[in-house]
């Protein structure tokens, strides 16, 4: 009887030494995964922002804005990798800053939708701004790698978060999938403007974010993320 306690117990030590490993390879992956999108949206963040600014694309500095907030919930959920990486955080204390950043980023994307409205109506009914489409090129190019990057990005982070059961890392994949979304938009917005010369059509576009950012801002502050259906 105690040989066989003994092999029940070094089994139980082995199972668990193996998960243990497991998600400590899983937590170094998203890591990484984290690490890139910090990259990512820097770059995308700044060049739509200053192509934005120049050319008076509503689509484009709300795009811009959208990678700063993407930035900032990347920022949010390093911090939340590397206190469970350092092995000394409690579960609760884990799950705390989960929930406090993604309400932290829900609250955010709500104020995008408030500058979206404001800068489209401005646009239209007071300063009539015309986008000047010389830089749409280089917009339809940020939107085509969105396009195609994003939903690689957010697969691997949506199965990294199965792993883990990080609803903060999965709340993080699915904004990167919106993101994906959010390209389309941005490519079909700024090609018809240019080809079609619509002055008013760029502003008009941007409304079409804000269903996508609604969803998203409500999801993230309730908790709530239907991870099946994005994938």
């Amino acid at each position: 009887m105690a040989e066989k306690a003994l092999l029940r117990h070094e089994a139980n030590l082995q199972k668990e030494t193996s998960l243990a490993a497991s998600r400590a390879d899983a937590v170094r992956l998203a890591l990484l995964l984290t690490y890139i999108t910090l990259g990512w949206m820097t770059i995308e963040g700044a060049a739509s922002l200053l192509l934005g600014w120049a050319s008076k694309s509503l689509l484009l500095e709300a795009f811009g804005i959208d990678s700063v907030i993407e930035l900032f919930s990347a920022a949010v959920l390093l911090w939340r990798l590397r206190v469970e990486a350092s092995g000394v955080a409690a579960v609760e204390h884990v799950d705390a800053v989960e929930r406090r950043a993604a309400r932290l980023v829900g609250y955010s994307l709500y104020v995008l939708v408030v500058y979206v409205i404001l800068n489209c109506g401005y646009g239209l009914f007071i300063a009539k701004r015309i986008t000047d489409t010389h830089e749409s090129f280089y917009g339809i190019l940020i939107g085509a790698v969105a396009k195609a990057g994003m939903p690689i990005l957010a697969g691997y982070k949506l199965k990294v978060a199965s792993r883990l059961n990080s609803r903060a890392l999965r709340a993080d994949a699915i904004e990167s999938i919106t993101c994906g979304y959010l390209s389309i938009v941005l490519m079909i917005g700024l090609a018809a403007t240019r080809l079609l010369g619509w002055w008013w059509l760029d502003s008009i576009a941007a409304l079409a974010l804000i269903p996508f950012l609604i969803k998203e801002a409500r999801a993230a502050i309730s908790g709530e993320c239907d991870c099946g259906k994005a994938e």
